[in-house]
């Protein structure tokens, strides 16, 4: 019966690379651009909080699958250069979920004491460097079972790449069924690859959140 995933095995974990190399880029570029917009969005600077504010409302209102295809299909038009699929994902990816995380670390920020941040203001610290030193290591404590759980998010997510050709897992399983006609086997196969990947995401989640609740951190 699964005798089409043992001929094929080899071809679909190219595309679970492919996906796993789209979600690492797709975090570090989502985390620390959405670093950057959680501090933007607690700024008293109208000229830092409302475009920053405006973006990260704006995404967040439309579906992934349209930013997706504006970066591939309407960029090109603009530069007048076509965008490897690759990086039109990569691009469309760390600029949605930038919005998401930005909310995470906004809310996290906002735990902080005030009255710890007035006195690193008090020593002479900056606003960056308050951030740098002090709000986001104290609020990644806090913030990582969310950051883990949107990281979850984000890998299932990456399955949207498929609709402008990117060969990951979902676009290769697809490819497969079209010659083989296995649709059950192989879309099974995927989604029991996502189920295993991000039911350990979410025990690692669950795991950090009664740490940080044992140790009254979160």
């Amino acid at each position: 019966m699964f005798d089409v995933i043992a001929r094929n095995f080899p071809y679909l974990m190219g595309g679970l690379w492919v996906t796993v190399k789209l979600s690492v880029f797709a975090l570090a570029g989502g985390i620390f651009l959405g670093m950057l917009a959680g501090l933007a969005r607690l700024s008293k600077n109208p000229w830092i909080y409302y475009p920053v504010t405006a973006y990260v409302n704006f995404l967040r209102n439309i579906p992934l699958i349209l930013v997706i295809f504006w970066f591939y299909f309407i960029m090109p038009l603009l530069v007048g250069e076509a965008m490897d699929p690759f990086w039109a994902a990569v691009v469309s990816f760390i600029m949605f979920e930038a919005t998401y995380f930005g909310e995470i670390f906004r809310a996290g920020y906002q735990t902080i004491s005030k009255d710890l941040i007035n006195a690193s203001y008090s020593t002479g610290m900056t606003y960056f460097q308050t951030a740098r030193h002090i709000s986001i290591p104290i609020a990644m404590r806090r913030m990582l079972p969310s950051l883990i759980t949107q990281s979850i998010v984000t890998f299932q997510d990456t399955s949207l790449a498929f609709v402008i050709g990117l060969p990951e897992l979902v676009r290769r399983a697809s490819i497969v069924d079209n010659l083989e006609v296995r649709s059950i086997e192989l879309f099974g196969f995927a989604a029991l690859v996502y189920f295993i990947v991000c039911f350990v995401g979410s025990r690692i989640s669950r795991y950090y959140e009664e740490l940080g609740r044992k140790a009254n951190i979160i």
